[in-house]
């Protein structure tokens, strides 16, 4: 174990996709271990916040944090991790952009808390009995960690060297990242490590898109019976790709399944949802206002669609106070 780089590796608010992720590499993984000391990983191996604290800083070669930052305890760690390492790499939607748990800045804590504890018809708690942050028990202070008001990106907790897009990302940017990070031949801090390409331009049906698309109504998937061949636009599905990161191997597109916009955006696009929502708007075919808020209310839920996974990282960012 001496002498080979310290990789750590975290799980913030998330699904847990991306942890299993990293057993994805397959026997691929083999090649990892041999090549690096992973020294912290809790939710594989029995490790300790006291085994990352004892180490000196920037001993860590690079850290993997996946997951947005909800609570005290992950910011704590997200801070740990930082100062221990050397290289701090946002691994999946969530980390990069707030993924999926970014859709809860659409309401304020207490908000989501009621509903959770008090009003969720599958819960049964007639004492609205709540989680506390300190309680005593038998002389002993018991602790739990704080919800945060907002959901944050790791980069808006701390500094962030490289992002690995995804939900999740997939082995073979794992692959890569992994080779480029052990040999340092590593592009300029603060790049995305997938190719800076829109989907559309590697999607395997991008020749059955039409110059002008003129879109009438939005169809949700079950709705349809899709063609694998044709462009989802073109058929009225709403698809992610015109202001979605390339990268994934169109692995959705190929399941017949419109993309989503897991990959986040390209380094030419500041705000993923308003991208996609202006490619939108510009190819409808009605030009009165009454036919195109009826074409609109055709997308059911615009937030969740266009800021499925940026919504934390958007312009927009949230909609109640820090």
């Amino acid at each position: 174990m001496a002498g080979k780089p310290k990789v750590a590796f975290y799980w913030c608010a998330s699904c847990g996709g991306c942890e299993e992720s990293v057993v994805d590499l397959a026997e691929a993984i083999l090649d990892v271990v041999a090549a690096v000391d992973i020294i912290f990983w809790p939710v594989a191996m029995d490790f300790k916040r006291s085994d990352v604290e004892a180490l000196p800083d920037g001993s860590i070669l690079v850290s993997m944090i996946n997951g947005a930052i909800r609570s005290s305890e992950q910011e704590e760690m997200a801070r740990l991790l930082r100062r221990k390492s050397r290289l701090l790499l946002a691994y999946g939607a969530c980390a990069q952009l707030g993924g999926i748990p970014g859709l809860a800045n659409q309401f304020d804590r207490e908000q989501l808390v009621r509903f959770a504890y008090d009003d969720c018809p599958s819960v049964q708690n007639p004492d609205k009995v709540r989680p506390r942050p300190q309680a005593q028990d038998d002389g002993r202070t018991v602790t739990l960690p704080v919800l945060h008001q907002v959901v944050r990106t790791l980069d808006q907790v701390v500094p962030v060297d490289y992002y690995l897009p995804g939900c999740p990302p997939t082995p073979r940017l794992l692959n890569q990242a992994v080779a480029a990070l052990l040999s340092g031949t590593l592009p300029p801090r603060g790049s995305v490590l997938a190719p800076d390409i829109a989907l559309c331009d590697e999607c395997p049906r991008k020749d059955s898109k039409p110059a002008d698309l003129r879109l009438a109504e939005f169809k949700r998937p079950h709705w349809a019976v899709i063609d694998p061949e044709k462009c989802f636009l073109a058929q009225g599905l709403l698809c992610m790709g015109p202001g979605t990161r390339g990268g994934c191997e169109a692995l959705c597109i190929r399941g017949n399944m419109p993309c989503s916009g897991c990959f986040g955006p390209t380094s030419r696009v500041r705000d993923q949802g308003a991208k996609i929502l202006s490619s939108i708007c510009s190819n409808l075919a009605a030009t009165e206002k009454p036919e195109i808020d009826r074409i609109l209310t055709t997308i059911p839920d615009p937030l969740g669609t266009f800021y499925r996974y940026s919504l934390a990282a958007s312009l927009l960012r949230k909609r109640v106070a820090a």
